[in-house]
């Protein structure tokens, strides 16, 4: 069995460069975590949460999954907002798609993947919800497009889930945002939807 030992060399060289910059980085990292941000994205190896806003381990709660969908039936995803906004207290929940999403071209395709099928649905989902914003497209302009109203949907997924309602009523300092990421060039956009405490409609 292979060990993939260059990773654990790379672990090394990069614990030993955080040390020397700040001795006191891991064990002050142990003791805590206190995020003031769950990031909801895409598994894509291509789109890694902290590297891409520039934060330090310790800075961001992560989930991932396929096309970052956020739907009632999904207990992994419900379990982390409720850890993130419960425990936490996070200030800020970050939907974050980004352009040419594989889950969101294969949503697209008109053949079968396998099991993923079953996961892809909810973005079939959206196209049909967003039809009429999507007529006429081009293929490489639609799948922006969807990768976009994919974010705008998963926002009010979020907003509308019991745990972040019940933040609101609370009177939670919580705000729920939906971004979108552009692989090409690194830079993200705010796609201005989204909610908080003031404005809980998820709109």
């Amino acid at each position: 069995m292979k060990t993939l030992k260059h990773l654990f060399d790379n672990n090394l060289a990069w614990a030993a460069a955080i040390r020397e910059k700040d001795p006191d980085f891991f064990p002050q990292l142990s003791k805590q975590q206190a995020p003031e941000i769950l990031w909801i994205g895409c598994a894509d190896s291509r789109v890694p949460a902290n590297q891409i806003v520039n934060l330090p381990p310790g800075e961001v709660f992560v989930h991932r999954n396929i096309a970052n969908v956020v739907v009632h039936t999904d207990l992994n995803c419900l379990s982390v907002i409720h850890f993130a906004v419960e425990v936490l207290k996070v200030k800020h929940i970050v939907v974050c798609g980004h352009y040419g999403c594989g889950g969101i071209q294969a949503a697209m395709d008109d053949h079968q993947h396998g099991l993923i099928d079953n996961w892809l649905r909810h973005i079939k989902d959206v196209s049909r919800f967003n039809a009429d914003q999507l007529e006429g497209l081009g293929k490489a302009e639609l799948l922006d497009r969807l990768c976009e109203l994919n974010v705008v949907e998963q926002v009010r997924n979020v907003c509308g889930t019991s745990i972040v309602q019940n933040a609101w009523l609370n009177g939670a300092d919580l705000s729920v945002h939906g971004w979108i990421y552009n692989i090409q060039n690194g830079i993200l956009k705010d796609l201005e939807t989204g909610a908080s405490a003031l404005c809980s409609d998820g709109g």
